[in-house]
């Protein structure tokens, strides 16, 4: 084989890299040339505040949030929070029925014609 034609794939190799790379290098150093363009062929327009000199810091995502000082609940603990919450619930039900019980129920059912229902509180004509 003569070298010309081995050299023809790496060629081949080499221009698809630099098309792949070209518009990725590109895209990195678009935002800064777009501040010195004229406005008129898509630069930033003459209103438009400066950049920060320094530019702002990345959130710290590996920085731990500080020790709680708080300890973790024990079973007792868990379970008697758990029971004062199950008898708030069982007394507001229970105070929920009895107000219904002592209306009669007349504010939990609407009665036919009245306000409540959807042709508008005046019944058929």
């Amino acid at each position: 084989m003569t070298p010309e034609l081995r050299l023809q794939p790496v060629g081949r190799l080499l221009a698809a890299a630099l098309l792949v790379a070209g518009p990725a290098l590109a895209g990195c150093s678009a935002s800064m040339v777009g501040d010195h363009l004229p406005t008129s062929v898509g630069g930033l327009p003459e209103q438009a505040p400066q950049r920060p000199a320094v530019p702002a810091p990345y959130p710290a995502v590996n920085d731990l949030p500080p020790k709680r000082e708080a300890t973790v609940l024990s079973y007792e603990e868990q379970k008697k929070l758990e029971d004062d919450l199950v008898a708030a619930r069982k007394r507001a039900t229970d105070a929920g029925a009895a107000a219904a019980a002592s209306d009669g129920g007349a504010a939990a059912k609407p009665t036919a014609g009245s306000a409540g229902t959807p042709d508008g509180g005046g019944g058929k004509p």
